[in-house]
């Protein structure tokens, strides 16, 4: 049965707070880390909420995420902290607002960030599926052969029946090498749409990523052995709400292949 690759996104809204989390991602099982390149344009902001309930210690914490403009950012310092600290197999990737990213600039400004990026030649790069054709063509050549290539799709919109989600991934497979497509769910009946094409793209020889965002969406993460994915994406964050998210945790995910005899 094929093993996928676990990848496990960092944690951090700086470049120091990302290095920090490299070592736990290691230990929890990671193959390679994912540095979220638009997160250096957010801060966290913690405000206790007041719970109804009479019980002890009931207040919760609510975080907010608040995006800081692009000059706020001296974004040559943080990648070179983050290119000289991090060891480990490392993909890098800034996600624009319009995929569920915070890059705060416009599309010209994070082409550029994008080509910083490439020049530290990383072990991958990602670069969504619907930049400009021929911008996105010269993003690959300065790839070379020394930075792989995700081809990422990303919807914030309905999820579409199974076999188009089959199709995206099959039209976009020459443009990377494995294609990475998230959905956001909203219920376990959108959820089982994006487990059914998966397990269509398993008997095919495509290299792929399929998840969701939401209920339902860690199916996919949870089962990838079986499906037959090429990588599965975690993180070193832990609680109850990551399954409402559709995330996991990277040390969950090895203990569930290990209960599920899939390693």
């Amino acid at each position: 049965m094929h093993k996928p690759q676990v990848c496990v996104t960092l944690r951090g809204r700086t470049a120091r707070e990302m290095v920090n989390d490299a070592p736990r991602a290691l230990e929890m099982g990671a193959d390679l880390v994912e540095v979220r390149l638009d997160f250096l344009w957010t801060n966290e902001e913690r405000i206790m909420e007041r719970s109804n309930s009479e019980e002890r210690n009931a207040d919760e914490v609510k975080v907010i995420v608040n995006n800081l403009d692009l000059e706020e950012v001296d974004f040559n310092k943080e990648l070179e902290i983050i290119s000289s600290s991090i060891e480990t197999p490392l993909l890098l990737t800034c996600r624009p607002q319009s995929h569920g990213g915070f890059f705060p600039g416009d599309e010209e400004a994070r082409i550029e960030i994008l080509k910083a990026a490439i020049s530290l030649a990383p072990t991958w790069i990602d670069l969504e599926i619907d930049i400009n054709s021929k911008i996105r063509e010269q993003l690959r050549d300065l790839s070379g052969n020394d930075t792989k290539v995700v081809a990422s799709l990303h919807s914030m919109d309905m999820i579409p029946p199974s076999s188009e989600i089959v199709q995206d991934l099959q039209d976009a497979k020459e443009m990377g090498d494995f294609v990475k497509a998230c959905y956001s769910t909203s219920n376990r009946t959108e959820a089982l749409r994006i487990f059914e094409a998966a397990l269509e793209l398993g008997k095919t020889s495509s290299n792929y990523s399929l998840m969701g965002l939401g209920p339902g969406g860690d199916w996919t993460r949870i089962h990838g052995p079986l499906l037959g994915q090429y990588m599965v994406y975690a993180t070193t964050e832990s609680g109850w709400h990551l399954a409402q998210q559709g995330k996991i945790n990277a040390s969950d995910l090895r203990l569930a292949w290990e209960v599920l005899e899939y390693t």
